[in-house]
């Protein structure tokens, strides 16, 4: 399989991972826990375990994507810094900034503690996710051969 495909394989499993959590996975919790605590708790989990694969497909994303885009800027054909590489880029940011940077800050805010509370932080780290996710959708589909 050739480094393009790869990366496409790869753009489009994080992508399709992204909307079945957010799409299926979290809402069936939801509909069908009894405690919605439990339910947070399920959704926690898939969103972590998202933002960890999703930082190691973002890296090698990174390195497949960096050697075409450098392979191409050698060749004049477009810049080291590609409109792929910035997807993958503010892919790679709303992961940390929604996930790393906000889950900590939610579990304080549930715990009554920081100046914001947890569902203003909820929702700035959907909008990530939702961002996320469009990124992800984005550089999948610039990446499939035509």
């Amino acid at each position: 399989m050739s480094a393009n495909r790869a990366a496409a394989v790869l753009a489009g499993l994080w992508a399709g991972i992204l909307l079945a959590i957010g799409l299926i996975g979290a809402p069936a919790g939801f509909a069908t826990l009894a405690v919605s605590a439990d339910a947070g708790r399920v959704a926690g989990r898939m969103f972590a375990q998202e933002a960890y694969l999703g930082l190691g497909v973002a890296i090698v994303l990174f390195l497949l994507e960096r050697g075409r885009a450098r392979r191409a800027a050698e060749a004049g054909q477009g810049s080291a810094l590609n409109a792929n590489m910035l997807l993958l880029l503010g892919a790679l940011f709303c992961t940390v900034a929604g996930y790393f940077a906000l889950q900590p800050m939610m579990a304080a805010a549930r715990a009554g503690q920081g100046p914001w509370s947890f569902g203003a932080l909820h929702g700035v780290s959907a909008a990530f996710f939702g961002l996320k996710a469009l990124l992800v959708l984005t550089l999948a589909w610039r990446l499939v051969p035509s």
